[in-house]
């Protein structure tokens, strides 16, 4: 089974959290799920350089990375992913969809109305106790 290190971004601005919605995907247990903007690290990059980079590719943001989240196994169906999160703060709420149908931006104890991909949903609970 395919393992994949992947980076995401706790997106905060003024106190809200930057939620963002998957389209449609090869996999059915992702499509459509609310997530936390990120992605793959790639070979040499550091996960907080892999995050920088994923950021301005998917939103066109620029983000200070901050201090390590939490890191979350999990285990799809059809691959594994151990996931790094990190908390960011924005300048701006200002962003360009080029990869997610949808962005919204909430207060962490509202997280637990989305449809969120499993591998979040650790995150989101810990957030949600915050």
């Amino acid at each position: 089974m395919k393992h994949f290190e992947v980076v995401a971004a706790l997106v905060f601005n003024a106190g809200k959290l930057l939620c963002v919605q998957r389209g449609d995907s090869k996999y059915p247990y992702t499509a459509y799920k609310y997530e936390f903007p990120g992605g793959k690290i790639e070979p040499g990059e550091t996960p907080q350089a892999a995050l920088a980079r994923e950021i301005q590719e998917e939103l066109a943001m620029t983000l200070g990375v901050g201090e390590a989240y939490l890191t979350v196994h999990h285990t799809y169906p059809d691959f594994a992913v151990t996931l790094h999160s990190f908390v960011c703060e924005a300048n701006t709420r200002h962003l360009t969809l080029r990869e997610h149908v949808d962005a919204q931006w909430r207060d962490p104890a509202d997280l637990a109305d989305f449809n969120w991909a499993a591998a979040d949903v650790p995150i989101v609970e810990q957030l949600v106790k915050a």
